[in-house]
């Protein structure tokens, strides 16, 4: 059984990317393949997959959640949408001197003003007075990752957003599809790699760390995913042919993993709390194209289970020992279930 300090490692500062390169496919990627690293370039993926391979990606796009405001008695505020319920409503963490009470009314970007509803947890319900989607386009912030220094600029707003972002509901952005050019989808497409999609918007606890030694005793965060019949069928039909089910993304696995939990994959919308560890039997996806992750985080659990502990212990002390770069803006990795690894 692991614990918490099982997944803890010392990260240099340096090594977290603040920035991304100029060119999204630009980035490194670190292919591990059990106990054999090889050192690639992210557009090698295209000599990783083969054809009749399926490439499930979540084709969510990133809110403009953060914002700046005021209280009617003159309280500055600072909130971060999580969720949005409906056209009007929304879940967000909001932090002030004082917590507001229901009733309270927030003048946000000294743009519109919201009223607070009840408690949900850690979260405030908040009320808008026109349509959710439109006021937090026009009026919000970019909310980059909390290890990112800088403020978000137009050039993030367009690099903290995968190029086949759609479907508008996420806080954070499912960063191994950031290093996804068209250029690279075209050339994937020509060697007959096939598509298919799903969303799962990415809440702020993505990037929360795991505080309790006993990982049994760790409370995860909820997503919500959709899980399209067109992405079941596709995936049935590559398991048929033998061909790799690549998830790009620990997000668009975890919507894989959640919609299989009936022992195979099903169509369908849903909150997902699965918490991913070693041990973990995976049922879908048998190789994960992924960014590296935070230290303590239920990621870094999640891909341990994937491709095996010792295995990630040592590609994480061969990506720091040579210069990768880490996090959102980071390089890749390419790995493979453990039980289709090479030993």
């Amino acid at each position: 059984m692991y614990s918490l300090s099982d997944f803890d490692f010392n990260l240099p500062q340096e090594r977290i990317a603040q920035f991304p390169l100029p060119d999204r496919s630009a980035s490194r990627l670190l292919h591990v393949d059990g106990a054999e690293l090889h050192d690639r370039q992210f557009t090698d993926i295209l000599d990783q997959l083969q054809a009749g391979d399926l490439l499930v990606m979540n084709d969510t796009r990133v809110l403009k959640a953060r914002f700046f405001g005021v209280k009617d008695s003159g309280g500055k505020v600072e909130a971060l949408v999580e969720r949005v319920l409906d056209t009007r409503t929304v879940l967000a963490q909001v932090r002030a001197s004082k917590s507001p009470g229901p009733g309270v009314k927030i003048r946000l970007a000294d743009a519109f003003d919201v009223t607070v509803g009840e408690r949900a947890g850690e979260f405030y319900t908040l009320h808008f007075e026109d349509d959710v989607f439109d006021l937090i386009e026009a009026h919000g912030r970019l909310p980059l990752p909390p290890y990112i220094e800088h403020t978000a600029d137009e050039f993030d707003e367009t690099r903290y957003q995968t190029v086949f972002n759609k479907v508008p509901g996420a806080v954070a952005a499912p960063t191994a599809g950031l290093h996804f050019d068209e250029a690279l989808l075209q050339k994937l497409k020509d060697k007959g790699v096939n598509f298919a999609y799903v969303t799962l918007h990415v809440g702020a606890g993505t990037f929360q760390p795991v505080r309790t030694e006993n990982l049994a005793e760790h409370k995860m965060h909820t997503e919500w995913y959709t899980m399209p019949q067109a992405t079941v069928d596709a995936v049935r039909a590559t398991r048929a042919a033998g061909h790799d089910v690549v998830a790009v993304g620990t997000t668009s696995l975890r919507a894989l993993e959640s919609a299989s939990q009936s022992g195979s994959l099903e169509a369908g919308s849903a909150d997902t709390a699965l918490f991913i560890t070693p041990g973990y039997q995976f049922k879908t996806v048998t190789r994960l194209i992924t960014n590296f992750h935070l230290p303590k985080s239920t990621l870094l659990m999640l891909v341990s289970a994937f491709a095996g502990y010792e295995e990630i212990r040592q590609a994480y002390a061969h990506a720091i020992a040579n210069e990768y770069r880490f996090f959102s803006y980071g390089d890749a990795m390419l790995l493979t279930t453990q039980s289709r690894a090479k030993n």
